[in-house]
């Protein structure tokens, strides 16, 4: 894995050369950073590090400014196609190692950030919110909870905890 790592940088490193070069012309520079941002993905993958979800561009995403469906279409747009590449990856590197020992590590994990921002509920009287992952095809809850207490006053119980309510379910 190391060695594959090694190879990765190089060409990354090489690419990088090429692109502060100056000396590409416009549609290849955008071609070569579409692939930069592919093999960086690709190597994050198989160090086991997060994904970074990009648009066509290579460019990433910004979560205040993309709708929760978009990222998470475009987060398993982006995992399918890198797991599609390391498929490809391992069958060659398998027809090349006489041994047929798998290479890499394909383990899914997937997280994802809550920031808790505001609550709004005419209660009069302080409230509980409770927040969960559910899997629908389980038909349960696949996480554990994350439990914000809200006062009657419109503010969190522990105000320490004002503009700080996050969460990751992973």
């Amino acid at each position: 894995q190391f060695r594959h790592v090694q190879q990765l940088t190089y060409s990354l490193i090489e690419w990088r050369s090429q692109i502060l070069s100056g000396t590409l012309p416009k549609d290849e520079l955008a071609e070569l950073k579409k692939k930069v941002t592919a093999k960086i993905d690709y190597g994050n993958r198989i160090l086991g590090l997060d994904l970074v979800v990009r648009d066509d561009n290579g460019n990433i995403l910004d979560p205040d400014e993309t709708s929760t469906i978009s990222l998470f279409k475009a987060h398993e747009t982006a995992s399918k196609r890198i797991e599609e590449r390391i498929q490809e990856e391992k069958s060659l590197q398998q027809s090349l190692d006489l041994r047929g020992q798998p290479i890499f590590n394909s383990t899914h994990t997937y997280s994802l950030y809550v920031n808790f921002k505001n609550f709004v509920c005419n209660v009069g009287e302080d409230a509980e919110l409770l927040m969960s992952l559910y899997d629908p095809d389980l038909s349960k809850f696949i996480s554990e909870n994350y439990l914000v207490r809200w006062g009657s006053n419109g503010m969190p119980k522990e105000i320490e905890k004002l503009n700080n309510l996050q969460a990751v379910f992973t």
